[in-house]
């Protein structure tokens, strides 16, 4: 039988325990604070190109759930950073899952809201925009430290830097709090879109603006990523899924194709990491579109405003979102 037929024969790894034991997803990543940021970094932007590939209609198996820290957070436990980021990321995968499912407008064969058997309701997972609040003060503090005199810089002198280079650690609390930021506000605005009768929906706009804002920050950060980065060619960074251009660690596509629920056998390519920032930039202005149009018009505007919102061709969250408001 041709391999690419059957999804359970070719894969790097028997069981996502042996990944794992072979050292494939580290915890800590490394022993070194400034490649551990670095990495951590990677793993954010990698996933936000595997999340936005979800969305556009792949699996879920070879995206998100293809990272190690997202299927076993509990390993994170010890890295507060890595492990609220992965929990929220969880989170947010259910509440896009649980929209798309009420709102049935994608088709019975789609694999969009297939969970494949995968760890997908872990209780943990509400507790983790507790933890990246937490986990973003501390950063917020780490910056003020960097900025400030050296009284404050004393009466700071008991908090741990983010890594061991003092020249870069700005630069970096910058990167990781507009990485969380836009996390955070992204999971917000999904929540507050989904209360009853429209009660979420100014709050909603908040967030999403805040997200818009947040993508910005994570673009230009792109230019410090890099720097020490030597690049083979502008096109090969612009495809890449991280900013940094860099592969991140604790990703395969393959992990997941033993489970009793297969995965598609063939492997699929994630938008790059610039494409991704394009998807959810789209996304969230038609997500504003939605949270500012009157939830008591005439059927007319009705009509007229689903005519122009189609114009947009908005992918499917935004459709699922339009269905339930």
């Amino acid at each position: 039988m041709d391999p690419k037929m059957d999804s359970g024969m070719v894969s790097t790894f028997y069981s996502i325990d042996e990944a794992i034991e072979s050292g494939f997803a580290p915890v800590p990543i490394s022993s070194d604070s400034t490649v551990n940021v670095q990495s951590i970094i990677d793993i954010m932007d990698h996933l936000l190109a595997c999340e936005a590939t979800w969305h556009m209609g792949h699996s879920l198996a070879q995206t998100v759930f293809s990272c190690i820290y997202v299927l076993r957070p509990e390993r994170t436990s010890s890295q507060a950073l890595l492990h609220s980021y992965c929990r929220v990321i969880r989170a947010t995968c259910r509440a896009v899952v649980s929209v798309v499912s009420d709102a049935r407008t994608n088709e019975e064969e789609d694999l969009f809201t297939m969970t494949y058997g995968l760890p997908f309701s872990g209780e943990e997972d509400a507790k983790g925009l507790l933890l990246l609040n937490a986990v973003e003060e501390t950063i917020c503090r780490q910056l003020r430290a960097c900025k400030a005199t050296r009284r404050r810089m004393l009466e700071d002198a008991e908090l741990e830097p983010l890594q061991s280079n003092p020249h870069l650690e700005e630069s970096f609390c910058k990167s990781l709090l507009c990485r969380i930021r836009f996390r955070k506000h992204f999971l917000h605005a999904l929540n507050c879109m989904r209360r009853p009768q429209g009660r979420g929906l100014e709050l909603a706009r908040k967030h999403i603006g805040y997200c818009i804002s947040e993508l910005d920050s994570v673009l230009d950060s792109a230019e410090f990523l890099r720097l020490d980065i030597v690049e083979n060619g502008v096109n090969e960074i612009e495809e890449s899924t991280t900013a940094s251009g860099r592969s991140p660690i604790g990703f395969d596509p393959t992990l997941n194709k033993r489970l009793s629920a297969p995965t598609p056998p063939r492997a699929i390519k994630l938008l790059s990491w610039k494409k991704a920032i394009d998807y959810y930039v789209k996304l969230l202005h038609n997500l504003d579109q939605i949270c500012a149009f009157s939830l008591e018009p005439d059927l007319e505007a009705v009509l007229e405003f689903v005519i122009k919102f189609q114009k947009s061709r908005p992918d499917l969250v935004a459709r699922a979102h339009l269905q339930l408001h």
